[in-house]
């Protein structure tokens, strides 16, 4: 209750007035209880979990927490791994814990682009931009087909660079086409900021027309351009990472299921990395905030 994960005030729903917090025999220890007279012999009961996030799950709070310093880390997400450790004991209950958690940092990453501060650029920070399509791959033509394979959307990157930070903003677009692609350029993006691309026919002048500065790299000859040095290595090495982690945690499977991944890469990169407390203080931070207390 010192981190306002569980309420610490409770209203009784009979008299409105507030119960009062006693030990019990269930997996928590305690449980929220109102006995007045008003309630003419009935007592009033709720789980200590009542309003939080925790609210109708039967795994102990201790089993939670590990789960969510293990999310917040990024420390064996495997669910053979957390089974073994006795974190929970079927990994049903491990998909929907997960899920939960995935849900308050969408949430997050949300409120702070509805605040207009998920932006890219300055003087001081260059921006790369990449598309990239994370259908499921077979292996020389073989293999069982997945319904990601017909999948037509591809996942367009912008990736902020200033020093050693790194902070993207990904999202599904239909087509790469530069009426799909430029908008978001110009939505997320600064003007006046240097954006570095590739060849590709949907940003060839559309980057300069929009009020960007612009280089180009032409991956046919060469991935470092000789006569300005600019080159999109930096987020083609993001894609390899942001894939392997999708796709360790079958995050692939539908579109919704892609965007809570995505979502969760935005995330740690413009939130975690950027707490005092690090990712565990961020995530204990936006668990309050998605709880509304």
């Amino acid at each position: 209750m010192k981190k306002e994960l569980l309420q610490g005030k409770m209203k009784c729903k009979l008299c409105k007035k507030r119960m009062k917090l006693e030990k019990h025999s269930n997996v928590d220890g305690l449980q929220w209880k109102c006995r007045r007279k008003k309630h003419r012999g009935k007592t009033t009961k709720k789980s200590v979990r009542s309003l939080s996030l925790f609210q109708r799950s039967k795994l102990s709070l201790f089993s939670w927490m590990k789960y969510i310093y293990r999310f917040s880390q990024g420390l064996q997400l495997r669910q053979i791994d957390m089974l073994q450790d006795g974190v929970a004991g079927s990994s049903r209950t491990l998909s929907k814990i997960s899920l939960k958690l995935r849900k308050v940092c969408k949430s997050a990453i949300k409120r702070r682009e509805r605040r207009g501060k998920q932006r890219l650029g300055g003087p001081n920070e260059f921006v790369m931009l990449d598309e990239s399509n994370f259908y499921h791959k077979r292996k020389y033509g073989r293999g069982r087909f997945s319904p990601t394979w017909r999948r037509r959307k591809w996942v367009f990157g912008m990736l902020g660079i200033r020093g050693k930070r790194r902070r993207p903003i990904l999202r599904l677009v239909k087509q790469r086409s530069r009426r799909h692609l430029i908008p978001l350029v110009t939505k997320y993006v600064r003007q006046g900021t240097t954006v570095i691309t590739d060849m590709w026919r949907a940003y060839t002048t559309a980057i300069a027309e929009s009020g960007f500065v612009h280089f180009s790299v032409n991956h046919s000859r060469s991935f470092v351009n000789p006569d300005t040095g600019a080159h999109t290595q930096n987020i083609e090495r993001a894609w390899s990472t942001y894939k392997s982690q999708v796709w360790r945690l079958r995050g692939n499977r539908t579109v919704k299921t892609l965007k809570s991944h995505l979502a969760f890469i935005e995330w740690t990169h413009w939130l975690a990395n950027e707490h005092k407390d690090g990712p565990l203080g961020r995530l204990l931070h936006d668990i309050r905030h998605f709880c509304k207390f």
